[in-house]
C-alpha cells in the first residue's frame, strides 16, 4: 500500500503545472461558445476560438485571465474554427488585450447575409498586417514538441489515416447519414493534437455527415485520450460512429447553460465505450439530474455564473490529470 501510494504522489507531482514537461490545456468557459488554451512543454501557445463578440469584452478577458494563470503572455496561433459569433466574435476584443502571432483559419465564410459579412470583415480588421495560415487536411501547425495536425478544413478531410489509425469502424453500421450541411459549422477546422503518447481531438461545429467521414468505412483518426464534444455537445454532432471509434477516455463538453449538452448527445458521449468521465464547462438546464454528470465533474453549475474553467496537464506517457477551477476538484488518470 505505501509503495502505491508513493506512484500516486509521484505522478501528480509529475503534472503540476509548474512541471516544464507537461501539455497544458484549458477549456474556457465563454457560455455555449468556444475558446481553448493549449499551452506546449516549450511554452508556445496555441487558442482555439476566442468566445462571442461585445458582453463588454468579457470572453476575451476570460482569455487573458487563463493566458496569465498558464504563463503565457502572447498567443502564438489562434485557429479561428468557423466564422460563427460564437467562435470568432471575440478576435477584435482579444486582440486589443494580447498579442497574436499567426491566424489559422479555413479561408472566407461560406455564409451570406448580413451577420455573416460583418463577422467576417471585423475578423479580417483584426487580423491586419499579421502571419494569416489558410490550412487544409494534413496541414500542421509548426508547434515545438507536440504534433498538431489537420484532420478537417473547409469541408474536407484527411483521406490517409494517422499513424497508428485506418482499421474498419464497427459502429458505422448502426449510424445513417442526415441532409447535408451547408453552414460554416461544416466547414470547420479540426485537429488531432499528439504529445507523447497522449492524444486530444476538437473538431470545432462539424457536423454529422462530416464526422462520419472521418470514421467510416475507416477509422482515420484512430482512438484519443480526451475528446472535446463537438459542436458544444449538441445533436447536430456527436454522431456516435465518431463518438464510439475515438474510443475517449475523458469527454469535456464545453457546453452552456442553455447551449449544448443535448439529452441525445450527451447520452451518446456517456455511454461511449470505454469512457472513464465525462466533465462539463455548465450544467445543462434542459437535461435535468438525469442528464448532467454530478456537480463535481461541472465547472458552473449556475445559469449566472463566474466563468470557471477546466484544466488539464498532460505527460509524455500518456497520463494528465483534470481539474475544475470552481472547486479544484482533481482527478488523476494513470498511463494506460
Amino acid at each position: 500500500m505505501r509503495n502505491c501510494l508513493l506512484v500516486v504522489v509521484l505522478f501528480c507531482l509529475s503534472v503540476s503545472p509548474a512541471f516544464s514537461r507537461n501539455l497544458e490545456i484549458f477549456f474556457i468557459d465563454v457560455e455555449g461558445g468556444q475558446s481553448t488554451l493549449i499551452v506546449t512543454p516549450s511554452r508556445q501557445s496555441l487558442l482555439v476560438d476566442t468566445g462571442w463578440p461585445d458582453f463588454s469584452g468579457r470572453d476575451a478577458d476570460r482569455i487573458v485571465a487563463a493566458a496569465k494563470k498558464a504563463g503565457v503572455k502572447r498567443i502564438d496561433y489562434l485557429i479561428i474554427t468557423h466564422h460563427h459569433a460564437d467562435h470568432v466574435g471575440g478576435v477584435p476584443n482579444l486582440v486589443e488585450r494580447m498579442p497574436v502571432g499567426t491566424f489559422v483559419d479555413h479561408g472566407p465564410t461560406v455564409e451570406t447575409g448580413k451577420q455573416a459579412k460583418s463577422l467576417y470583415e471585423a475578423y479580417l480588421k483584426a487580423i491586419g498586417s499579421s502571419q494569416h495560415m489558410v490550412v487544409k487536411p494534413g496541414d500542421k501547425i509548426p508547434l515545438k514538441g507536440v504534433d498538431v495536425v489537420i484532420v478537417e478544413a473547409g469541408g474536407e478531410h484527411i483521406t490517409t489515416a494517422l499513424p497508428g489509425a485506418g482499421q474498419p469502424n464497427p459502429y458505422c453500421a448502426s449510424v445513417r447519414p442526415r441532409a447535408n450541411d451547408s453552414s460554416e459549422n461544416a466547414q470547420s477546422t479540426g485537429f488531432v493534437l499528439t504529445y507523447g503518447k497522449f492524444r486530444f481531438v476538437d473538431l470545432g461545429d462539424l457536423t454529422w455527415n462530416k464526422e462520419m467521414n472521418l470514421v467510416c468505412p475507416n477509422n482515420l483518426i484512430g482512438k484519443v485520450d480526451v475528446y472535446l464534444t463537438t459542436h458544444h455537445g449538441m445533436n447536430l454532432s456527436n454522431n456516435p460512429a465518431i463518438v464510439d471509434a475515438l474510443h475517449p477516455r475523458v469527454a469535456i463538453m464545453n457546453n452552456g447553460a442553455k447551449k449544448g449538452g443535448s439529452v441525445e448527445a450527451w447520452t451518446t458521449v456517456k455511454n461511449s465505450p470505454g469512457l472513464e468521465d465525462l466533465w462539463q464547462l455548465h450544467f445543462a438546464v434542459a437535461g435535468g439530474k438525469d442528464h448532467n454528470v454530478p456537480d463535481s465533474f461541472i465547472a458552473n453549475v449556475d445559469e449566472n455564473c463566474q466563468g470557471k474553467y477546466i484544466s488539464l496537464s498532460a505527460t509524455p506517457d500518456g497520463g494528465f490529470v483534470v481539474t475544475n477551477s470552481r472547486n479544484k476538484y482533481t482527478k488523476v488518470y494513470a498511463p494506460k
